[in-house]
């Protein structure tokens, strides 16, 4: 490996989606700089902290149609049994349900819990409540992806938060997604939730910390494979 290979390898990539508040607050830096020194170091913080939280790092994917994994980094807050959102039209019967939550540091770029087809992709206004409160499930603003995977329906709901209000989506219904891709990214701070057929067994807890696109939270049964693939 070169050197200009492992100083790039050093080196976290940055969302495009960053770039314009990473100017934003760049600028703001400058300004505040040259009426007080104390500002611009203040400034200066708040400028690494935004480049931060947009950071898009590469993840190494198990590839097993057996496994859901976490479609964000975070804490995982809730596991158990739970009716979707109705707008999903995944009716009225209990699904499992697994919600990952994600603070202000955590990498905020969404993947694909499963491979499939993106049968439906439903945006719904709401509250923005705190996004670590059991009914933001239903209450909040959130957009809904229904995935056609090869164990059943599952579903992926970027939820907003308190400080989040900007849920970014750029997949698209009708299409494919692969396990680990990205389709998302919600500003700043919120939550994930994965509803799973009843026949997924959870393979997390409340309170363990997750690697979006790494972590195994589920499997449909049997014992996983563990071919590895990264996921661009």
């Amino acid at each position: 490996m070169s050197l200009v290979d492992t100083v790039k390898n050093a080196f976290v990539p940055i969302h495009r989606e960053g770039y314009p508040f990473i100017a934003a607050f760049g600028a703001a830096t400058l300004f505040l700089g040259y009426f007080s020194s104390i500002l611009f170091w203040v400034g200066l913080i708040l400028t690494a902290w935004c480049v931060y939280f947009f950071r898009d790092p590469e993840r190494v994917t198990p590839v097993d149609d057996r496994l859901v994994v976490s479609p964000a980094d975070g804490i995982i807050s809730a596991v158990g049994p739970a009716v979707p959102p109705r707008e999903l039209g995944l009716g009225n019967v209990e699904m499992t349900r697994i919600s990952v939550f994600m603070n202000v540091f955590s990498c905020h770029v969404n993947r694909a819990p499963v491979r499939g087809r993106i049968a439906k992709i439903e945006h719904r206004p709401g509250k923005f409540l705190n996004a670590e409160l059991d009914k933001a499930s239903t209450e909040n603003e959130r957009n809904g992806l229904v995935i056609e995977s090869p164990n059943g329906t599952v579903a992926a709901v970027q939820i907003a938060g308190l400080v989040a209000r900007r849920i970014v989506c750029w997949a698209e219904a009708g299409g494919t997604i692969a396990i680990g891709e990205r389709f998302g990214l919600i500003r700043f701070g919120s939550r994930v939730d994965v509803f799973l057929p009843l026949a997924a067994t959870p393979r997390v807890a409340v309170g363990q910390t997750s690697v979006g696109g790494e972590t195994v939270l589920a499997e449909f049964g049997g014992v996983a494979g563990t071919p590895l693939v990264r996921i661009s």
